[in-house]
């Protein structure tokens, strides 16, 4: 049946868009499991093991234990990431082949000899663009499909979102099942279905990214305000439109 299903997941990019018209209305379980319904084996979830990426393991575990979740491992992530991703294989009992690193082509010494020392403050986007954005791209050629944790609420450039859409960047389609839903409501589910968490959040950091580019963040703040600070930079790449 599965292999029937995905001589069908070739579909045009305006069908796509107005499959996520359809679904606006849907849970995030709902649109997962029609997004896996349609697209495994060829669908995959990109997890940085934040908040949101944690319910969404939790999520499509419950629905299709064998969709693969990746990681982009940029060699500079906090020590309690790799322990977050540790206690979620262990927590699901994720078989290696289920958990895909993801990883520059360049060591962090090899970037420093061809890009200067400590690229992340002198050219972030570039530093970003190597250490994540070109392994991304490597990591979906190989898929139909991609989830991610991503609310509208999170940032501007996210706020219109669709549920499922089209990723113009990465040739392929987008699913964003928490698209609508708050940081409060991210937190509810943890705490209902007790999911393993980065420990990081309760030390003030909403978003977690790399340990040169993120900062805690003070109650009221924007939680996007920690990354990159004292830049205008917001995003990283992954995310924004090509």
């Amino acid at each position: 049946m599965r292999g029937s299903e995905h001589r069908m997941t070739k579909l045009p990019v305006e069908d796509i868009q107005a499959w996520g018209e359809s679904v606006e209305a849907k849970q995030p379980q709902e649109v997962l499991t029609a997004a896996i319904g349609r697209y495994a084996p060829k669908i995959v979830l990109a997890c940085s093991f934040g908040a949101e990426d944690v319910v969404l393991v939790d999520m499509v575990h419950r629905i299709d234990p064998s969709v693969p979740l990746f990681y982009l491992d940029t060699d500079f992530l906090f020590p309690e990431t790799y322990a977050t991703r540790d206690r979620i294989i262990r927590h699901y009992d994720l078989k290696p082949a289920q958990v895909l690193q993801v990883k520059s082509l360049l060591t962090p010494e090899r970037q420093a000899e061809q890009h200067g020392e400590a690229l992340w403050s002198t050219d972030p986007d570039r530093c970003c663009q190597l250490r994540k954005v070109e392994p991304l791209t490597r990591a979906l050629k190989g898929f139909d499909a991609w989830i991610t944790g991503i609310r509208r609420d999170q940032a501007p450039t996210r706020a219109h979102a669709k549920l499922i859409e089209w990723d113009a960047k990465f040739q392929l389609a987008k699913v964003n099942p928490l698209a609508k839903w708050t940081w409060g409501d991210v937190w509810t589910y943890i705490k209902v279905y007790e999911v393993p968490y980065n420990e990081l959040h309760d030390r003030n950091y909403p978003s977690i990214g790399c340990t040169h580019c993120t900062k805690p963040v003070m109650p009221g703040d924007d939680p996007r305000s920690g990354r990159w600070q004292g830049l205008a930079k917001t995003e990283c790449g992954l995310h924004k439109a090509s």
